[in-house]
């Protein structure tokens, strides 16, 4: 194997300039040529490309986002367009890519694999919902993103009895939700995972300010409920004042921390040794501290990583 492409889809986090970082350092440091594909899959069918070196991941590790840039791509939907894009990777001389994204682009990366071109994933998606790894790139600045938000937001809602109803990311996966729950002490997390009695919760919110607690929050996965519908269901029941904030892409930026800065430096050097070891088709994941590869078919039909039973219970326990 002489030269490898990396490239990064689906929705950025934080996280990803590092792992481009450590797949063209580590491929470079192998005597592979590296080269990065621009705007994910899309840069693919558009043949937009750059050979790497060194100096082209110099000053990225701290930036949040990808600057190799990311987009949707309906052609890789197609067989016409996955065999554009093979036949493109075939052009650009290149025997082996490493796909950098979610759930979709892993399923992008295993079509790819099928049509005999060596495929190593690595999951970035801030929801955690990605199976066979115990967390994906770009969680952990996301969690410390939404704490840090939660934290200020206490302040606030301190100052004048008032509970904040917050929304985080989490389609289908009530992780970031739950997790952040814990951690900064919030009343309250609805996931789609668990199911919620709205009538329940406004009784103790009311318990809680008739104590002269001065705030409450409660997170809010988005696949569980809007923030707004909740607030106008609970305004007037709960004694607290309501007030809503959607977290949206913040969650997705800023500078990555050094655990996220780590699994990228891992996850891209291991998904390099695994193409020049002959073991592609597979995904790099977290077993508790060791990096594991898996089988891309597996991960990519397995559905949505699971929520730990634990932390709804936890959090629920905490919360008291």
């Amino acid at each position: 194997m002489k030269r490898i492409a990396v490239l990064t889809s689906g929705g950025d986090c934080s996280g990803m300039n590092a792992t481009v970082r450590a797949v063209v350092r580590a491929g470079l440091a192998s005597g592979l040529e590296v080269i990065g594909i621009q705007k994910g899959f899309q840069g693919l069918i558009d043949r937009l490309y750059e050979t790497m070196n060194t100096k082209s991941v110099s000053n990225v590790l701290q930036r949040g986002g990808t600057f190799l840039q990311s987009a949707r791509c309906k052609e890789m939907r197609t067989e016409e367009g996955l065999r554009l894009a093979c036949q493109n990777l075939k052009g650009m001389g290149v025997e082996g890519l490493v796909v950098i994204g979610g759930d979709g682009s892993l399923k992008g990366g295993y079509a790819i694999h099928t049509h005999g071109i060596p495929v190593i994933g690595i999951p970035a998606s801030i929801d955690n919902d990605i199976p066979y790894t115990d967390v994906s790139l770009g969680v952990d600045t996301a969690l410390n993103n939404i704490v840090r938000a939660v934290d200020n937001l206490k302040d606030t809602a301190s100052s004048h009895d008032r509970a904040f109803i917050v929304e985080t990311m989490g389609r289908n996966c009530g992780y970031l939700a739950v997790v952040a729950a814990i951690a900064s002490g919030a009343e309250y997390s609805l996931i789609p995972e668990e199911p919620y009695d709205l009538e329940a919760i406004c009784k103790e919110l009311r318990k809680r300010y008739q104590e002269k607690r001065t705030n409450a929050i409660i997170l809010v996965a988005e696949g569980a409920g809007k923030a707004e519908d909740i607030a106008t269901q609970i305004k007037d029941r709960i004694g607290f004042e309501t007030r809503v904030t959607v977290l949206g892409h913040y969650q997705r930026g800023g500078s990555p921390t050094v655990f996220d800065r780590m699994l990228g430096a891992r996850f891209g050097q291991a998904a390099v040794e695994s193409l020049m070891n002959n073991d592609a088709g597979t995904m790099a994941g977290l077993d508790g501290s060791e990096v594991v590869m898996t089988d891309l078919e597996k991960v990519t039909t397995s559905g949505i990583r699971p929520i730990n039973p634990r932390f709804p219970k936890l959090a629920d326990q905490l919360s008291a």
